[in-house]
């Protein structure tokens, strides 16, 4: 980190991370304010063990990093865990996406499927409009970087309106097609779509 102080080291992670020290605090379960205020004004003097240890966990690093004991910085890749579902139906309506926490991936998979920490969330599927590739309950993993289809097309979360949902985009002559895998799926909503990222890799609990 190349600093001693673990205000300044939580301030740095924060920025670098693009979160911020307000939705960490929410994570924690404690007023949004509290991280702030603990940066920029010193209280509380120190951090909880168990709010400094969710910290480290999140940004994959040491707890020593942020105030506490020595020790060598966790051999994982964080990622965003998001409250939200992503819908394989007719979309989740969503007003904002609440940060829950990380969840942690091995380095060597992250690094092959080109991440960027700060950039990858994890998302749950709802609905089996995806079916049978993705289907209700399966948790997606998210690269926020490439919100760019091509002409192939691939698997993407993004918004319509007010509704979250994950379908396969490709680009063509007259804009992005958006289609459901599933032949049986309702038809997909009307309105300018923004893409949040593209789905790289998916976790099934075996039925």
């Amino acid at each position: 980190m190349g600093t001693s102080d673990p205000r300044t080291a939580l301030a740095r992670l924060a920025e670098d991370s693009g979160t911020s020290l307000s939705a960490l605090s929410r994570m924690l379960g404690r007023n949004v304010a509290y991280l702030q205020q603990y940066v920029r004004r010193g209280s509380p003097r120190r951090l909880e063990d168990e709010d400094r240890r969710k910290l480290a966990a999140f940004f994959g690093v040491g707890e020593a990093a942020l105030g506490g004991p020595d020790g060598d910085a966790p051999p994982v890749f964080p990622v965003l865990r998001l409250d939200v579902a992503a819908s394989a139906g007719p979309g989740a309506l969503v007003d904002t996406e609440l940060l829950l926490g990380s969840d942690r991936i091995d380095p060597a998979l992250a690094r092959q499927l080109g991440l960027t920490r700060g950039q990858a969330a994890m998302l749950r599927v709802r609905g089996d409009s995806m079916a049978p590739g993705l289907l209700d309950g399966d948790h997606i993993l998210i690269d926020q970087t490439r919100r760019t289809p091509e002409a192939r097309g691939g698997v993407f979360v993004l918004r319509i309106g007010g509704a979250l949902m994950v379908k396969r985009v490709a680009r063509g002559r007259a804009g992005l097609a958006i289609t459901s895998d599933n032949p049986a799926a309702p038809p997909i909503p009307e309105g300018e779509p923004t893409i949040i990222g593209r789905v790289v890799w998916q976790t099934r609990v075996v039925r």
